[in-house]
Order: C-alpha cells, then structure tokens, then sequence
C-alpha cells in the first residue's frame, strides 16, 4: 500500500524557564511533526525549524507536503534525491523508518545493522547563556549531572563564565559551546582559559565560514565543528581546522543522512559528538542510534522542556540516559 502523509503538525513546547545562547533567548521549543501512513501503520518524525538556518515553522510544512504530493515513491533514498539537507527531509525520513519498524516489526536498529548501543549512556546537560555567577548556581543545582555542556556569548565575560563553573563543580566534566561568538583576537586566549580551567571540547568559536584561522594555531582543547558541517560532503573541509564534528538530524536532513555523516567523520579521524537541538523525545530517539560513534553524546533536550510527550526517554539518575522505548519511535 502507498505511503501517504497522514499529518505535519506544527507543536509548542515550553522551556523550563528560558534556553539562552549566544544568539537569543527562547521559552518554548517549536517543533514540528510529521506523519506518514500505510493506511494500517503510522509513522513519526519530529524535525527543529531553526532560523540560523533560514528555516521557519511555516517553510518546513511546506516543505513536507511539497514532498509528498502526488507520489508513490517516497523512501529514504529518494528523500536524498529530491530534498536538500534541513528539518523537513529530517521529519520525513524519520517518519518512513519508523513506519517501516511498525509494519515489518523489526527495530530502526536492526534492519539497518547498526551497531549495538548500550542501556544507558551518559549526555552533556546544557547550561544556558548568562552572567557567571548565575551559571555557576546553575552548576551546583546540576550536581547530580557529571558532563556540563557550558553555552558562552563571546569576549572576556567567558573566562569568568568558565572559570566561576570551575569552581563551582571541580567535580564536572565539561564541555563548551561558543555557537560562532568568539572572535579570531580573543580565540587562542579563550582557548588557553578553557584548557586550563580542564574543558575537553569547544564546540564552534569562530563563525563559520571564518574558521580558517583554527588551521594555523595549536589547539590545546579540541575543537568541534557545529555550524560549519552540516553533512558528510562537509567533513573534508574540516581536516586541518577541527578535531570532533557535531552531528545532528536537523542539519544534516535525517537519521539516514546522519548515518553517513558520522561513518565520514570516522574515516576522515574526526570524533563525534551526537547533539541535537531543543526538542522533544521523538527526536532523541533517532539521534540515540547513533550512540556506538559519539564520543560525546549530547541529547538532553527534553531536560530542557517544562513537560515531555508520552511516551517519553527515561533520563536517570547521574545523567544517564536510557535506550528509548520502542513505543516511542523505531
């Protein structure tokens, strides 16, 4: 039986106070979700409109019926062919595999032969954008959470931010995200901060497009493409100026597309990190297979949010997160 969409809906869900970063502030995350149908059988799949991008709520739904108007033949491998990278082909191939779970019974992860995952792994839980001592409060409230993901605005405000977190919880693993605010004067000093102060990642300090620099300097932290690698025809260009790529289904237009990203991370010597962007547990769920390359898995959206849909991914105690249940997605 033909494939058809059954949905795309358009969801709002609020934040648990506010998510800031270095481009603005936001209190509650717009997702949208699309449905696909055998007539028996649906499948789901929730994609990030995300305006750095030059994606909007409305341009994504367009996006999808567009897609699926008036054929027979929608499958991943045509998602690849006849949509760009982006939320809507993200929506609609995360729809198809899971459609595909519920008809043949067999699991996302099984029919594809992907690695095995573990139970539980543990996820970076993100601390937004703010003046340092409210960040290091934030910190110490987190103390049950052993990998900080610490998002910073630019200038020398982010030495006390990163230093006040230190301190703070001399226990924590930590991690940085600068989202493109640093500046190339203020780079090798902020770097050298961030090492001193034991941070093991900086994700994206330069804008991208204007990273050449990181190619001609030492890197005492790693550094981490996010904004400038949105699929695997992006890895090749990193070589030289990245050590670790940040994967995410919105950028790079689904779990298939993922999929290549990271087996093109992997040859080309990059780590992986697995991120994803403020929204709900039917995003999670895909993201969480690609678990087996992630050096550093960062799926804490639903942490995030004030509520989460049912059913849900269990996040334990010590910032574990647990396999999804099948009755979510996959």
């Amino acid at each position: 039986m033909a494939v058809v969409l059954k949905d795309v809906r358009a969801e709002r869900w609020p934040v648990a106070g506010a998510f800031t970063i270095s481009r603005g502030s936001r209190t509650e995350a717009e997702v949208v979700v699309a449905t696909l149908t055998d007539g028996t059988h649906d499948g789901r799949g929730e994609a990030v409109p995300y305006a750095r991008y030059d994606e909007s709520v409305p341009d994504v739904m367009a996006a999808i019926e567009t897609a699926c108007r008036g054929t027979g033949d929608l499958s991943p491998a045509r998602l690849l062919e006849c949509m760009p990278p982006g939320a809507a082909r993200n929506a609609l191939d995360c729809a198809l595999l899971d459609l595909e779970a519920k008809r043949s019974g067999i699991a996302v992860a099984d029919r594809l032969a992907l690695p095995p995952r573990p139970e539980t792994s543990t996820t970076c839980f993100t601390l937004s954008l703010g003046e340092p001592d409210h960040m290091a409060l934030a910190a110490r409230k987190a103390a049950d959470k052993p990998l900080l993901k610490i998002k910073l605005g630019g200038g020398r405000e982010d030495q006390a931010r990163l230093q006040a977190i230190r301190q703070a919880r001399p226990d924590a693993r930590l991690v940085a995200d600068a989202n493109e605010s640093w500046s190339p004067q203020d780079l090798r000093a902020l770097l050298r901060v961030a090492a001193n102060v034991g941070v093991e990642l900086v994700e994206q300090p330069l804008p991208a497009g204007a990273d050449a620099i990181l190619a001609t300097i030492d890197r005492p932290v790693p550094v981490c493409a996010d904004e400038s690698a949105h699929t695997a025809q992006d890895i090749a260009g990193l070589i030289g100026r990245y050590d670790c790529v940040n994967i995410k289904l919105d950028k790079a237009g689904g779990l298939t597309a993922a999929l290549a990203m990271a087996k093109a991370a992997e040859a080309a010597g990059l780590s992986i990190m697995v991120g994803c962007m403020l929204s709900t547990s039917l995003a999670m769920a895909p993201a969480w297979l690609l678990s087996p390359w992630a050096r550093w898995l960062d799926l804490d959206g639903p942490l995030l949010l004030a509520k989460d849909r049912t059913p849900a991914v269990t996040y334990a105690s010590g910032g574990q997160m647990c396999a999804p249940p099948r009755a979510l997605w996959g």
